[in-house]
C-alpha cells in the first residue's frame, strides 16, 4: 500500500510527476477532458505538488451532450457511433486543448462497467492526446473491476501523453 491507500496509484502518481516534469521542461501546458474516469485523471495530475505550473484545468464530460456542447465533439458522430469511439476521444482532446488554451489536450472515454454501453463491452477504452504535432488515439486492453478499468485508463492516458511529448520533442 502507498500513501494513497491503494496499490495502483503509485504508477499513476509517478507517471503524473513525469508528465509535469516533461511539460515544465518544454514550457508546455495540459488540459484534460474526461468521461469514464470522471475526474480521476485530473485528480491524479493535481495530486502532484507544483501542478499549477503546467495543468490548465479539466472538463468532466460524463453526459454525451456535454461532449458536443462544451468540447465540440461532432453531434453526428455521437449519434451514429455513441460516446465510446476513437474519433470521439480525439475530438475531446482537441476540444479541451482549444477550450482551455493548452499546449496539449488529453482525453478519456470508454466503458468502465458494470454493464456494456451502446453495444460496447466493459473495458472498451479510448485515450487521446492532441498537441502541436497533431492527435493520437490509443485503445488499451483493460479488464477487471470498474475501479481497475478507470485506473488503467488514467495510466494509459498519462503514458500516451508522455510518449507524445517525447516524440514531439525529438522532432524539433
Amino acid at each position: 500500500m502507498n500513501e494513497h491507500g491503494g496499490g495502483g496509484l503509485v504508477n499513476e502518481h509517478g507517471a503524473a510527476e513525469k508528465a509535469h516534469q516533461a511539460l515544465r521542461e518544454r514550457g508546455a501546458t495540459l488540459a484534460v477532458a474526461e468521461s469514464l474516469t470522471g475526474g480521476l485523471l485530473a485528480a491524479t495530475l493535481v495530486d502532484v505538488p507544483g501542478a499549477s505550473a503546467t495543468f490548465r484545468g479539466s472538463v468532466t464530460a460524463y453526459a454525451t451532450e456535454v461532449k458536443s456542447s462544451v468540447l465540440g465533439v461532432d453531434e453526428g458522430l455521437l449519434a451514429v457511433h455513441g460516446p465510446v469511439h476513437p474519433v470521439v476521444a480525439r475530438q475531446m482532446a482537441e476540444g479541451v486543448r482549444r477550450l482551455l488554451g493548452a499546449t496539449y489536450g488529453l482525453a478519456t472515454t470508454g466503458v468502465a462497467g458494470p454493464e456494456p454501453q451502446d453495444g460496447r463491452a466493459v473495458g472498451t477504452v479510448y485515450v487521446a492526446v492532441a498537441g502541436p504535432g497533431g492527435s493520437l488515439v490509443a485503445s488499451p486492453e483493460l479488464s477487471g473491476t470498474r475501479d481497475t478499468i478507470r485506473s488503467g485508463a488514467v495510466s494509459a492516458a498519462l503514458e500516451l501523453l508522455l510518449d507524445r511529448v517525447a516524440v514531439e520533442d525529438h522532432s524539433r
